[in-house]
């Protein structure tokens, strides 16, 4: 069986009832994990808690939450009440985002995020396990023993976190601390190698290289592949000129500077039509499929190949039996 996590809408308009729907069909297609996103759309916390309550198998979890607008302690509150509701199958997906949202969404200084990110991780994990909470950090100076009041009740006293990082420094934190990793969007044919990479900087750890999850996306299911495909051009423009710093060297690392170099410009000085047209086609088919289920399979395949250990899949098909038919066939 392929492990694929799917995502939920977490921007637009809400269908509940749709949503809830989708999630049961991928409960009971063997879906292995639904996430949800969250940037300055709804709150995850809230999507997975109904999400929770209505499913028993799938995984779920955040992809992702960040280290700035939620207190680690208040993170550990809702991720254990959430594996108290879903009965031990959550999953934190955390990041730091970025000073654009940080500051100028949340109002707070985007100020020692990887330093920040370290001590999230530290806290959390003691919190679900049970230590009286004395720590002492560059950030946070914790002395009171604190514990959560609700310990007994907990199906378990760790609950993965995965980082979605993408610099070295916050990439090797992942390789040193964390249970999986959210892995940025690399062009297809430089899958292996990113693998290769971080699996090194897991065992440099002195951890198993393989005991990290190390989840990749980029596969569409679509009857309209060239929507999809606009879509990730413009996604990648908009990234590559508008989400800062941190998701422009990015670009630099993984060997699309001069393609993100170009786009700004072009955003700058003629706006983003131009910005989204700069983006080339070989870019955009290296970063996504998108098209028939069985391309989608393919895909899949390709990354687990590569060593990656589960695919992030978006299908657009609304219909309640056919989207079921499609994660059956992506499961296998």
């Amino acid at each position: 069986m392929r492990k694929i996590t799917v995502g939920v809408n977490w921007q637009g308009p809400l269908d509940r009832d749709a949503m809830l729907r989708d999630a049961k069909a991928a409960d009971e297609s063997g879906v292995h994990m639904i996430t949800v996103a969250e940037a300055w759309g709804r709150d995850a916390i809230t999507l997975l808690a109904l999400l929770a309550y209505e499913t028993r198998n799938v995984q779920l979890g955040t992809s992702i939450i960040n280290s700035f607008s939620r207190t680690p302690a208040a993170i550990a509150q809702h991720f254990t009440t959430l594996d108290q509701v879903s009965n031990g199958r959550m999953m934190i997906g955390l990041g730091t985002s970025g000073p654009l949202v940080i500051e100028h969404f949340h109002g707070i200084p985007f100020d020692k995020p990887i330093t920040r990110l370290r001590e999230y991780v530290e806290i959390i994990n003691m919190l679900v396990a049970g230590e009286p909470l004395h720590y002492h950090g560059k950030i946070f100076e914790l002395d009171r023993g604190f514990s959560l009041r609700h310990l007994g009740d907990l199906p378990r006293r760790h609950i993965p976190i995965y980082l979605g990082s993408q610099g070295p420094v916050s990439v090797a934190l992942a390789a040193e601390l964390a249970d999986g990793w959210l892995a940025p969007a690399a062009g297809r044919e430089g899958w292996k190698q990113q693998v290769a990479d971080f699996r090194s900087k897991v065992a440099s750890y002195g951890r198993d290289p393989d005991s990290v999850v190390i989840t990749a996306g980029g596969a569409h299911v679509t009857a309209e592949p060239e929507k999809a495909y606009q879509f990730v051009r413009e996604q990648t423009a908009f990234y590559m000129a508008k989400m800062g710093e941190l998701h422009y060297q990015n670009f630099h690392r993984i060997g699309l500077g001069e393609v993100a170099d170009e786009v700004r410009r072009v955003w700058r000085e003629e706006g983003s039509q131009a910005a989204y047209a700069a983006v080339t086609d070989d870019v955009v088919h290296a970063r996504a499929y998108a098209g028939p289920v069985e391309g989608a399979i393919e895909w899949v395949e390709a990354q687990r190949e590569a060593g990656y250990s589960q695919s992030s899949v978006a299908i657009s098909e609304r219909d309640p039996q056919k989207r079921a038919e499609i994660y059956r066939k992506l499961v296998g």
